[in-house]
């Protein structure tokens, strides 16, 4: 029995680390939780500073049920003790304990309960709980439990403890990724407005010169005038390009919430609208891949597509990903721009973005291939490795 609990802890300790985001590894915790010890309810609070609960994740719980149960719990009765405490609560009926204080109408009825703190150090950083194991020979019923003595054992105790204690690594990993993701997406944010400033302000600066150059020469010197006004135009031609991929960049891809394919579609429909270009995108049989080598192939594609349109004057970008024979994929971004020379631009000193699409390739053990000539567009191809 032990070796089958511990090797179901492994498989939990495994699905609870392949998560990156909170949320996702809070339900993975639960959910793991009430299969390991074969619980009808398992439950997983994360206290907030005031009194109750920042986020409160259930299993077993129709979202009918969870709907009409109401506001998240305060921090009383048993879970309160979890979380000031920080020691396992195990009980044979929780509706006995001195503690209790009841619950809402639609709750589920809980007797047996089995209470683990989630502590990172000296910090709990959460209450992780399950009730009304399932028997052996219930059929579909729980069997009923002797007075004052619980179903959970002091095996199903120790199993859960584990799992508490690898659960506040992946929480704690999962937090420090999200506020990692945030310092970034701040520092992107500030790069865009120091380019904002530098591209658009002196275009905008330009724009401002030339009309008054314009106007001073309208009666004097008309077709003087007439040309500066050419170049008004041009320029705030140029100043509302700059605009529109500012504000696709600002907009966040939900690559998290959506996936790789859905997130590389939207960003590709943005810019379709916002560009003369024609900018297609197709994809073929594309299966999720790990977190960072998504990451990868979308921010490559974003880099592939901001030189297409911004630098190569193309009027049609294509974007493909596709699935390959050894089960990775294959980012590909072709334009029929006026394209470049490869080595030309490397002695130059000039990057386009080549040497981040190149790191990002080879941080997630990709391969970054780069055909281009004077005349001849461009195509960036991207292939990441099959798992």
């Amino acid at each position: 029995m032990l070796t089958t609990g511990l090797a179901a802890v492994s498989t939990a300790i495994l699905a609870m680390n392949r998560q990156l985001q909170v949320r996702e590894v809070l339900q993975t915790i639960v959910r793991s939780a009430r299969e390991l010890l074969d619980a009808e309810y398992a439950a997983l609070g994360v206290p907030d500073d005031r009194g109750g609960f920042a986020q409160f994740v259930v299993d077993g719980v129709s979202d009918e049920q969870w709907r009409a149960i109401g506001p998240l719990p305060r921090q009383h009765g048993i879970l309160a003790a979890m979380l000031q405490e920080a020691t396992p609560q195990r009980l044979a009926d929780v509706r006995r304990d001195p503690r209790f204080g009841g619950w809402p109408q639609a709750h589920p009825e809980l007797t047996d309960f089995l209470g683990m703190p989630v502590v990172d150090g000296e910090e709990v950083l959460g209450a992780l709980f399950l009730s009304n194991k399932r028997r052996p020979g219930a059929d579909d019923e729980r069997a009923v439990a002797p007075e004052d003595v619980s179903a959970f054992t002091e095996e199903d105790e120790a199993l859960l403890g584990l799992l508490a204690e690898h659960a506040a690594i992946a929480l704690s990993n999962a937090r420090l990724h999200e506020r990692g993701r945030e310092l970034t997406i701040a520092a992107e944010r500030t790069r865009i407005a120091h380019e904002l400033h530098d591209a658009v302000a002196q275009k905008l600066f330009s724009l401002r010169l030339t009309s008054q150059a314009a106007a001073a020469l309208v009666h004097r010197d008309p077709e003087r005038a007439r040309a500066e006004l050419h170049e008004v135009a041009a320029l705030a031609a140029e100043a509302a390009d700059e605009l529109r991929a500012a504000v696709v960049e600002l907009r966040p891809a939900a690559l998290e919430d959506d996936g790789l394919v859905a997130a590389l579609r939207a960003h590709v429909q943005v810019l379709h609208r916002a560009h003369a270009a024609t900018v297609t995108f197709t994809a073929h049989g594309v299966r999720v891949l790990p977190s960072p080598q998504e990451e990868a192939v979308l921010r490559v594609a974003q880099e592939a597509l901001h030189n297409a349109l911004r630098h190569a004057d193309a009027d049609r970008v294509e974007v493909a990903l596709d699935r390959t024979a050894a089960g990775g994929a294959r980012l590909a971004v072709t334009d029929n721009g006026c394209g470049f020379d490869p080595g030309e631009v490397r002695r130059a000193g000039r990057h386009l973005g080549l040497v981040s699409m190149n790191d990002r390739a080879a941080g997630v053990g990709g391969t970054l291939t780069v055909s281009s000539a004077p005349g001849r567009g461009t195509s960036i191809e991207l292939e990441m490795p099959g798992g």
